[in-house]
Formats: C-alpha cells, sequence, structure tokens
C-alpha cells in the first residue's frame, strides 16, 4: 500500500496533510512527511510503515491515518 499526497485524517481525529514521501540519508528509510492542519503548521516525518498501521481503540482495528481526498479535491 502506498501513501498518496492528499488530506488524512488521524484516528485521535485532527487532518494532515501528507505532502509526499522522503528517504533517510543514513538508513533509507521511507518517511512521510506531512504538515497539520492546526496549530504552526509546521512540518513532521514519520516511518511509512508507522503512517500505515493499524491502531487499537477500544477493541477496535483501525487505521492510524485514513486517506479523505487527494490534493485539489474540494472537501
Amino acid at each position: 500500500m502506498s501513501v498518496s499526497p492528499g488530506t488524512y485524517r488521524h484516528y485521535k481525529g485532527n487532518e494532515y496533510t501528507v505532502i509526499g514521501i522522503a528517504r533517510h540519508s543514513e538508513t533509507d528509510e521511507e518517511l512521510v512527511v506531512y504538515r497539520p492542519e492546526y496549530g504552526d503548521r509546521s512540518l513532521w516525518v514519520r516511518p511509512l510503515a508507522m503512517f500505515q498501521e493499524m491502531v487499537t481503540v477500544e477493541g477496535k482495528e483501525l487505521p492510524r491515518f485514513q486517506f479523505l481526498r487527494g490534493d485539489g479535491e474540494q472537501r
């Protein structure tokens, strides 16, 4: 499964814009580059595997980040 640029909702409710995928200079690990749609909107990175993983919340398996829409798509 790949991660495309666009808007995602974190399982805790906030929305984030994924800019793209980067590679760690030393380990070659793939990292997702994203920005929260709240606060100071600074850039963050998270390992791709962690971005795509499922989490258990109140006994339910949920994606950590759920895709909402691609770049340029309307709300």
